[in-house]
């Protein structure tokens, strides 16, 4: 095994309220869980806490506010699917800095629902059957990106 794969969680205290019709519904709370995996190549070494910091550091925008005040946020409805989007684009960006991957992320705003997004998607299915293959897809993309810039 070349990669080896792992999950963190991470917790936002934070307050949305959504449009419906144009019209803002009820600001309320929620505790957002918000869970990524990750891939670092197996020879790396493994600094744990530097994630973690970059991570919460970003998440310390939003945390114990109100999203709808907080840019991006304050231009697009707060929603569910749309944190999760906004978050993951970021989020990738921060794990590509620090020599991680981004596989996918999941955020809950209650115990009994989560918006998943994946790397894995309808286009990466039939070519990429495992772990390995799909850590060298991004790393292949990765490299054609940075040398495009």
């Amino acid at each position: 095994m070349r990669f080896r794969q792992y999950k963190f969680k991470f917790y936002l205290n934070a307050r949305h309220g959504i449009y419906k019709n144009g019209v803002m519904g009820e600001t309320h709370p929620h505790t957002w869980e918000i869970v990524i995996n990750v891939v670092k190549g197996r020879d790396e070494t493994v600094k744990f806490h530097h994630l973690e910091h970059r991570v919460e550091e970003f998440l310390s925008a939003y945390q114990d506010k109100t999203l709808n005040d907080v840019p991006p946020f304050d231009m697009i409805n707060p929603t569910l699917e749309n944190i999760c989007e906004y978050f993951k684009e970021e989020l990738t960006k921060i794990l590509n800095r620090n020599g991680w991957i981004f596989l996918m992320m999941e955020i809950s705003e209650s115990p009994s629902m989560s918006y998943v997004v994946s790397l894995i998607d309808d286009s990466y299915t039939e070519e990429m059957q495992t772990i390995n293959s799909i850590t060298d897809r991004i790393l292949k993309d990765i490299k054609e990106n940075d040398e495009t810039k």
